[in-house]
């Protein structure tokens, strides 16, 4: 059985090609050899033994081109630990434990700067973090060569693949905003430049949400139910700008002769799964979408790990060296 492992931002995903789950950042953050495994054995119906790779991402992936055995990573694939997002420690207690527990593991890089996609995109440093490498390639595996995916939950981030290729990525701190994440504005700006709060801690206030009295996706999207109008102009800002940073990436596409018509649009992620978002993504682009919902990550990473434990080199243009 092989295993995807996906650090995602509110929770570390498992999945097999079969079944599903997930733990908080904070409950992972005080796991033990031990409980992490009788979790797996539980929730995947597998025994340990049975485990033949795992597919894991951490962060953003930034420190290595190729997907790499873990054992031969350092300092967990990363250029450093500092970046964008929140420090919890989940992911980085489930990473150390199954390096540490001997079984086979690769490491999924991210899409960055050198990566081999569409060298104009390399004036950002960053285009995603890995596990939307695995959303790519679970779309991949469906008979789909040239389309483009949207990752909507926390932050936003969207994925170009062209003649089964990624060719480029637009990260979170970019373009569209998800509900707590975004790029910064000028307001943002000033208030670090005024010390007011870190680049960071901007970003991570920066979503769709921040203007509202909501905590988080399930409080915004109970206040839509109840039309409530601040939580409508969220979602409404949220589709809007998703539609836009989409319609960029079609814009890419062009480049590489792939016709409107022959370039499907799926969405992935939490919000993905609510209906009104992929309406108005739909009538923004003109364009029916596919949503693949937020397990789509960790079960494309159990089809890496499959792949790559079968013989696979190559992973949608992200070469194997384990």
């Amino acid at each position: 059985m092989f295993i995807g492992v996906e650090h995602g931002t509110t929770a570390i995903r498992f999945a097999t090609k079969y079944d599903y789950f997930e733990l908080s950042r904070e409950a992972a953050a005080i796991l033990d050899e031990e409980t992490l495994f009788a979790h797996i054995e539980e929730k995947l119906h597998i025994k340990r033994d049975e485990i033949k790779m795992f597919a894991l991402t951490y962060s953003m992936g930034d420190g290595i081109n190729s997907i790499t055995s873990i054992e031969k990573t350092t300092n967990r694939a990363l250029i450093n630990r500092w970046g964008a997002g929140l420090h919890v420690g989940g992911g980085t207690r489930v990473f150390d434990l199954i390096q540490s527990s001997g079984l086979h593991a690769v490491v999924i890089p991210g899409v960055h700067r050198g990566s081999g996609c569409d060298a104009r995109l390399d004036v950002y440093s960053h285009g995603t973090s890995p596990e939307k490498i695995g959303i790519a390639y679970h779309i991949y595996k469906k008979g789909t060569n040239e389309f483009i995916v949207c990752d909507i939950s926390s932050n936003t981030v969207t994925i170009a693949v062209a003649n089964g290729k990624i060719i480029g990525a637009i990260d979170a701190c970019v373009f569209a905003p998800g509900i707590q994440h975004g790029p910064l504005d000028v307001e943002a700006i000033r208030a670090i430049d005024a010390r007011e709060c870190t680049a960071n801690e901007a970003f991570t206030r920066a979503g769709v949400i921040k203007h509202t009295p909501y905590k988080n996706l399930d409080e915004l999207t109970q206040a839509y139910n109840q039309r409530k109008a601040d939580a409508i102009l969220s979602f409404d800002s949220l589709s809007l700008l998703c539609a836009m940073e989409i319609a960029a990436m079609k814009v890419l596409m062009h480049d590489y002769h792939v016709p409107p018509e022959h370039c499907q649009i799926y969405l992935s992620g939490s919000v993905s799964e609510i209906e009104c978002m992929k309406k108005q993504i739909e009538k923004h682009l003109q364009t029916k979408t596919i949503s693949v919902g937020k397990k789509s990550a960790a079960a494309g990473l159990a089809e890496i790990a499959e792949d790559i434990y079968n013989g696979a080199t190559n992973i949608t243009g992200i070469k194997v060296e384990t």
